[in-house]
């Protein structure tokens, strides 16, 4: 069995989660230290780095994996603190 993976569509999925925590961010729904917004942005910097990486897109490889890895690191410091 082989597996497609759609580099749009996974993509697309991976910007709609860093929008929908950015305005929920400006909406002051979630705060930028709160467990859904960094999920959100790790989920979704995750997805959009691996659709760039599909379609072989370096600059935003680059981009999305820095923002995921600044979102984990956040999660990281919170899962440190007493």
């Amino acid at each position: 069995m082989s597996w497609h993976v759609d580099a749009t569509l996974t993509g697309s999925m991976g910007v709609a989660l860093l929008l929908v925590a950015f305005l929920l961010n400006l909406a002051k729904v979630l705060r930028s230290d709160e467990w859904p917004y960094l999920g959100l942005n790790v989920i979704g910097a995750g997805l959009a780095c691996y659709s760039s990486y599909l379609i072989q897109f370096m600059p935003f490889v680059v981009l999305e994996g820095a923002w995921g890895t600044v979102a984990l690191a956040g999660i990281v410091r919170k899962l440190r603190r007493p």
